[in-house]
């Protein structure tokens, strides 16, 4: 063990502090949930009716809650450190601590290890107990940390930074670069356009007119995904964006090549648009050139072989107001909704002339070029990212 590895109940306090006995007059309002993905502290998705928050634990700035039952958590622990100006408050189960020698371990640097996923793996097989597995205070207390000096965690944390602030930048030029695009269409497409007296030369199809819908593919029975990155990409819902590109990223599984062999019909091309089907309905990416040849999960329909119909014209119908009440309405089931492939297929569209649907294109594709580009960035910085918080396993004084 390198000599900078120290146990982590040297530098921490578990507090348990309810909102009924907290100075601040924290409600329902106040609470909040963990994702596992970010690790960070999100807007709660427990139903609050009939609530009090009176026994919810309260998390003050700068300290850390995390969720300690790791059987249904998947492979991430929920696990997030409280950056807002005031407190909050989690679930009575969660474990609540804060630093007590910041002089000596910064609460930012820790969140960083919290971040690995060498962390996510050792706390699953710390895990104990029969009823369901808990990664509880004393597992904490015994975790070991890499913890330098204090100047070279400042070093550490203000690289990081530097990193997600231009993650940030970039997401926030992509929303504009959207934000622009959905303008075009509304203006073009949508304002102007009376439905029961269309423009000359406009007319009304169906989706299944101008493009072919075909399903995913399941897994083989008894085959599994693998994240060695080894084989063909596999696309899921989980993996679907609310930005207009799905690009490949380090979050995403893969087919082995022996399994890809049966399933290899089911594999997207650039530029094919992808719409969920089961779960979350209605999420809707354009497949980016570095997803050529995934295989798609069978819970999404694939959009493809375009005739006379732009695909960008299609993806803003799609996700536009219209395109949604017309995929809800479309949606059945009860407890497990599903979109029938027919009731994709039967989708009304409104195609403008082929004259103003090339116009369209001209100046879409300036944005796409653009959003594309960087998309591709924000994966490479995710990977410098990643390579950042595997290095800190190395680090000395």
């Amino acid at each position: 063990m390198k000599s900078s590895y120290k146990k982590l109940g040297n530098y921490i306090t578990f507090i348990d502090i309810r909102a009924a006995s907290h100075e601040s007059n924290l409600d329902l309002d106040s609470i909040k949930g963990i994702s596992s993905i970010s690790k960070e502290f999100i807007k709660t998705k427990a139903n609050l009716i009939g609530v009090l928050a009176d026994n919810y634990k309260v998390v003050e700035q700068n300290s850390f809650a995390y969720n300690p039952n790791t059987a249904r958590m998947g492979d991430r622990i929920p696990i997030a450190l409280n950056k807002f100006d005031f407190p909050i408050l989690v679930s009575s189960i969660y474990p609540t601590f804060r630093i007590d020698k910041e002089d000596q371990l910064l609460p930012e640097y820790l969140m960083m290890w919290f971040k690995r996923s060498e962390f996510d793996r050792y706390a699953r097989y710390m895990s104990h107990g029969s009823a369901r597995e808990v990664f509880d205070v004393e597992e904490m207390n015994e975790l070991l940390v890499p913890i330098p000096s204090i100047t070279k965690q400042r070093e550490i944390v203000k690289e990081y930074n530097t990193i997600q602030n231009r993650i940030a930048l970039n997401q926030k030029l992509i929303q504009k670069l959207e934000e622009t695009a959905q303008a075009i269409y509304r203006e073009w497409f949508v304002d102007e356009i009376d439905t029961e007296n269309l423009p000359e030369g406009w007319k009304l199809k169906k989706l299944s007119d101008f493009c072919d819908v075909k399903g995913g593919k399941r897994l083989p029975k008894g085959e599994e995904l693998n994240n060695l990155k080894n084989g063909n990409p596999y696309i899921k819902v989980a993996d679907m964006t609310k930005d207009k590109f799905i690009v490949l990223n380090n979050s995403f599984d893969f087919v082995s090549y022996e399994i890809q062999k049966s399933i290899s019909r089911y594999i997207v091309n650039t530029g094919d648009i992808i719409i969920s089907i089961v779960g979350t309905i209605g999420l809707v990416n354009i497949i980016d050139d570095s997803l050529l040849n995934a295989n798609l999960t069978e819970n999404c329909y694939r959009l493809t072989n375009f005739k006379d119909v732009n695909k960008d014209f299609l993806y803003y119908y799609l996700v536009s107001p219209i395109g949604k009440k017309e995929i809800e309405i479309r949606t059945v089931g009860g407890v497990q909704a599903k979109l029938p492939m027919y009731n994709v297929q039967s989708l009304p569209i409104i195609l403008p002339t082929d004259e103003l649907m090339l116009k369209f294109e001209s100046a879409i594709l300036p944005l796409n070029d653009l959003q594309s580009a960087i998309s591709k960035e924000i994966h490479k910085l995710n990977e410098l990212k990643e390579l950042l918080l595997a290095k800190l396993a190395t680090i000395e004084n």
